[in-house]
Protein backbone atom coordinates (compact mmCIF):
# COMPACT_ATOMS: atom_id res chain seq x y z
CA UNK A 1 0.00 0.00 0.00
CA UNK A 2 1.00 3.46 -0.94
CA UNK A 3 0.13 7.10 -0.20
CA UNK A 4 1.23 10.33 -2.28
CA UNK A 5 2.04 12.91 0.52
CA UNK A 6 3.96 15.43 -1.64
CA UNK A 7 4.52 16.16 -5.14
CA UNK A 8 6.59 18.52 -6.39
CA UNK A 9 9.00 19.59 -9.17
CA UNK A 10 11.72 17.39 -9.05
CA UNK A 11 10.58 15.01 -5.71
CA UNK A 12 7.53 13.42 -4.62
CA UNK A 13 7.16 11.61 -0.96
CA UNK A 14 5.16 8.29 -0.65
CA UNK A 15 4.13 6.87 2.68
CA UNK A 16 4.48 2.86 1.77
CA UNK A 17 3.99 0.04 3.81
CA UNK A 18 6.39 -3.13 3.16
CA UNK A 19 6.98 -6.49 4.10
CA UNK A 20 10.89 -6.67 4.77
CA UNK A 21 12.51 -10.02 4.12
CA UNK A 22 12.14 -11.16 7.68
CA UNK A 23 8.81 -10.66 7.66
CA UNK A 24 8.39 -7.18 9.51
CA UNK A 25 5.91 -5.08 8.23
CA UNK A 26 7.08 -1.23 8.44
CA UNK A 27 5.70 1.91 7.33
CA UNK A 28 8.43 3.97 5.33
CA UNK A 29 8.86 7.41 3.89
CA UNK A 30 10.15 6.98 0.14
CA UNK A 31 11.49 10.14 -1.92
CA UNK A 32 11.04 9.47 -5.46
CA UNK A 33 13.64 11.19 -7.79
CA UNK A 34 14.04 10.94 -11.54
CA UNK A 35 18.00 9.85 -11.19
CA UNK A 36 20.40 11.43 -13.04
CA UNK A 37 23.92 11.45 -14.73
CA UNK A 38 27.10 13.57 -13.29
CA UNK A 39 30.33 13.99 -15.74
CA UNK A 40 34.28 13.58 -14.60
CA UNK A 41 35.30 15.61 -17.90
CA UNK A 42 38.80 14.93 -18.18
CA UNK A 43 40.78 17.89 -20.79
CA UNK A 44 44.09 17.84 -22.72
CA UNK A 45 46.30 18.73 -19.61
CA UNK A 46 45.16 16.13 -17.33
CA UNK A 47 42.48 18.64 -15.70
CA UNK A 48 39.17 17.98 -14.33
CA UNK A 49 36.33 20.32 -14.21
CA UNK A 50 34.86 20.61 -10.98
CA UNK A 51 32.11 23.27 -9.99
CA UNK A 52 31.99 25.20 -7.08
CA UNK A 53 28.45 25.29 -6.71
CA UNK A 54 26.24 27.34 -3.90
CA UNK A 55 23.65 24.24 -2.39
CA UNK A 56 21.19 25.95 0.30
CA UNK A 57 20.26 22.55 1.77
CA UNK A 58 23.85 21.55 2.27
CA UNK A 59 25.14 24.92 4.38
CA UNK A 60 26.54 26.71 1.32
CA UNK A 61 29.11 26.12 -1.34
CA UNK A 62 30.37 22.37 -2.36
CA UNK A 63 32.88 20.89 -5.19
CA UNK A 64 31.06 19.23 -7.39
CA UNK A 65 30.83 17.41 -10.87
CA UNK A 66 28.92 19.07 -13.63
CA UNK A 67 25.69 16.82 -13.22
CA UNK A 68 21.67 17.02 -12.81
CA UNK A 69 18.62 15.37 -13.31
CA UNK A 70 17.19 13.08 -16.24
CA UNK A 71 14.44 14.87 -17.97
CA UNK A 72 11.85 12.38 -19.08
CA UNK A 73 12.59 9.91 -21.52
CA UNK A 74 16.29 11.00 -21.54
CA UNK A 75 18.65 8.41 -21.18
CA UNK A 76 21.34 8.66 -18.20
CA UNK A 77 24.59 9.68 -21.53
CA UNK A 78 21.78 12.15 -22.88
CA UNK A 79 21.60 13.99 -19.59
CA UNK A 80 26.04 13.90 -19.17
CA UNK A 81 25.97 15.16 -22.24
CA UNK A 82 23.30 18.30 -21.71
CA UNK A 83 24.44 19.27 -18.30
CA UNK A 84 28.31 19.02 -19.17
CA UNK A 85 27.62 21.54 -22.02
CA UNK A 86 25.26 23.58 -19.91
CA UNK A 87 27.44 23.70 -16.81
CA UNK A 88 31.34 23.48 -18.25
CA UNK A 89 30.86 24.66 -21.57
CA UNK A 90 32.17 22.00 -23.09
CA UNK A 91 31.30 18.64 -25.54
CA UNK A 92 33.10 15.41 -25.39
CA UNK A 93 33.76 13.09 -27.95
CA UNK A 94 34.95 10.21 -25.93
CA UNK A 95 32.20 8.58 -23.06
CA UNK A 96 33.00 5.78 -20.54
CA UNK A 97 30.50 4.30 -17.97
CA UNK A 98 32.01 4.56 -14.50
CA UNK A 99 28.89 2.76 -13.57
CA UNK A 100 25.84 4.16 -10.79
CA UNK A 101 25.43 4.65 -7.31
CA UNK A 102 22.62 5.11 -4.90
CA UNK A 103 22.64 8.12 -3.20
CA UNK A 104 20.31 7.56 0.32
CA UNK A 105 18.80 3.99 -0.41
CA UNK A 106 17.03 4.10 2.90
CA UNK A 107 14.94 7.00 1.71
CA UNK A 108 15.64 8.24 -1.80
CA UNK A 109 15.31 6.35 -4.98
CA UNK A 110 17.73 8.15 -6.75
CA UNK A 111 20.24 6.52 -9.15
CA UNK A 112 22.92 8.51 -10.30
CA UNK A 113 24.76 7.63 -13.62
CA UNK A 114 28.26 8.57 -13.50
CA UNK A 115 30.51 9.23 -17.01
CA UNK A 116 33.85 10.02 -17.80
CA UNK A 117 34.25 12.52 -20.79
CA UNK A 118 37.39 13.22 -22.87
CA UNK A 119 38.44 14.49 -26.25
CA UNK A 120 36.91 18.30 -25.43
CA UNK A 121 35.83 21.25 -26.87
CA UNK A 122 34.22 24.01 -26.66
CA UNK A 123 30.37 24.29 -26.49
CA UNK A 124 27.69 26.66 -25.03
CA UNK A 125 27.14 26.95 -21.78
CA UNK A 126 23.76 27.90 -20.58
CA UNK A 127 23.22 27.44 -16.94
CA UNK A 128 19.82 26.89 -15.70
CA UNK A 129 17.88 29.37 -13.48
CA UNK A 130 18.66 28.98 -9.89
CA UNK A 131 21.67 27.48 -10.43
CA UNK A 132 24.16 29.62 -8.94
CA UNK A 133 28.12 27.92 -9.49
CA UNK A 134 31.45 28.45 -11.28
CA UNK A 135 33.39 26.17 -13.48
CA UNK A 136 37.14 25.73 -11.95
CA UNK A 137 39.80 23.05 -14.12
CA UNK A 138 41.97 21.42 -11.63
CA UNK A 139 44.54 18.76 -12.09
CA UNK A 140 42.92 15.24 -11.90
CA UNK A 141 45.43 14.22 -9.30
CA UNK A 142 44.57 17.35 -6.43
CA UNK A 143 40.70 16.21 -7.12
CA UNK A 144 41.15 13.16 -6.29
CA UNK A 145 43.21 14.10 -3.36
CA UNK A 146 40.84 16.63 -2.30
CA UNK A 147 38.23 13.96 -2.67
CA UNK A 148 40.26 11.69 -0.57
CA UNK A 149 41.00 13.80 2.14
CA UNK A 150 37.34 15.03 2.41
CA UNK A 151 37.69 18.36 1.02
CA UNK A 152 35.28 17.94 -1.62
CA UNK A 153 32.33 16.21 0.56
CA UNK A 154 30.00 15.12 -2.38
CA UNK A 155 29.17 11.88 -2.50
CA UNK A 156 28.70 11.39 -6.73
CA UNK A 157 32.24 13.65 -6.90
CA UNK A 158 34.07 11.22 -4.63
CA UNK A 159 33.08 8.45 -6.39
CA UNK A 160 33.09 9.50 -9.80
CA UNK A 161 36.84 10.85 -9.32
CA UNK A 162 38.18 7.62 -7.37
CA UNK A 163 36.73 5.64 -10.26
CA UNK A 164 38.36 8.16 -13.07
CA UNK A 165 41.61 7.47 -11.21
CA UNK A 166 40.87 3.75 -11.44
CA UNK A 167 39.98 3.07 -15.19
CA UNK A 168 42.69 5.52 -15.71
CA UNK A 169 45.44 3.60 -18.48
CA UNK A 170 48.00 1.86 -16.18
CA UNK A 171 50.84 3.89 -16.27
CA UNK A 172 48.91 7.48 -16.35
CA UNK A 173 47.58 6.89 -12.76
CA UNK A 174 48.01 9.56 -10.76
Amino acid sequence: MSKRLYSGRVVSLDLVHVVLPNGDGIELEIVRHPGGAAVVAVDAGDRVCLLRQYRHAAGGWLWELPAGKLDPGETPLATARRELAEEAGVAARDWSSLGDIVSSPGVFTEVVHLFLAQGLSAAAAAPEHGECFEPVWVPRAEARERALAGDIRDAKTVVGLLRADAAWPPGRRT
